[in-house]
């Protein structure tokens, strides 16, 4: 009897912290390119009261120098304006007025709910200390439910998350994000993963097919990303400049 109860707690025995940050470790790993990546995203936001915003925006990255860039292709009034991450700085073109502005990391995409994290590397085990919650059921899933806290001195648009990744396949499926305050800020889900070989890797390389996003503080308000036609061939590396930004509307 004490062996079968000795047994059933080391069953469910919480993740030392090692293991923890190895899970973030796997996930971003899944995530990343050693090469190049280019993909064809559509934003779709909802909001109470206004008019649907969709976009048509192409992502570019170097994962291996943190490089990224979105570029807006549709519709033509935004065509041209985009995103440039460089030195942990994020840039904002707009072409109608010729003029590059510092934005910050909870900038808003094309005035939707996502913002730079939803297209860019993931680097949760550099940004973020761990912690166990539970494991829990979300839906028909069984997943690890951890805590993460902003590691000092990391530019992340939100300082503490909580994380629900699924036990058998490894993926996030859910993700809220907080203020400072504790506050709820968001709340986003990743109903669906899918992977590509990457030559470069010699692995595979994960990525959402879709995101959805939940504004927690504009209630009503909603962004669905869905993510098409990735590659991983190599880019030209002028695309990483704002000059080749700049190019590009005109």
């Amino acid at each position: 009897m004490l062996a079968l109860l000795f047994s059933t707690v080391l069953a469910f025995a919480a993740p030392s912290d090692a293991d923890m940050v190895k899970m973030l470790t796997v996930i971003d790993d899944r995530q990343q390119n050693t090469g190049d990546y280019k993909s064809l995203v559509y934003i779709e936001n909802k909001e109470a009261g206004k008019s649907d915003l969709v976009y048509q925006a192409v992502i570019y990255r170097r994962d291996a120098n943190d490089q990224l860039v979105i570029l807006f292709v549709k519709p033509q009034s935004e065509a041209g304006k985009g995103y440039l991450r460089l030195d942990n700085n994020l840039f904002l073109y707009d072409p109608t007025v010729g003029k590059w502005d510092r934005r910050t990391e909870r900038e808003r995409i094309g005035g939707t709910g996502s913002n730079r994290q939803d297209f860019d590397q993931s680097r949760l085990h550099e940004e973020y200390a761990p912690t166990f919650v539970a494991e829990e059921k979300l839906g028909q899933y069984q997943v690890e439910h951890l805590k993460l806290k902003m590691i000092p001195g990391k530019d992340v648009a939100y300082p503490v998350c909580d994380l629900w990744v699924d036990k058998s396949t490894g993926n996030v499926l859910k993700r809220q994000d907080y203020a400072d305050s504790g506050k709820l800020l968001r709340t986003t889900y990743y109903p669906a993963w899918n992977k590509v070989f990457s030559k470069s890797k010699n692995a595979e390389v994960y990525f959402p097919k879709e995101i959805r996003i939940i504004d927690e503080v504009e209630k009503g308000t909603q962004t669905t990303v869905v993510i098409q036609e990735v590659a991983l061939d190599a880019l030209d590396p002028n695309i990483f400049t704002k000059a080749w930004l700049e190019s590009k509307s005109r």
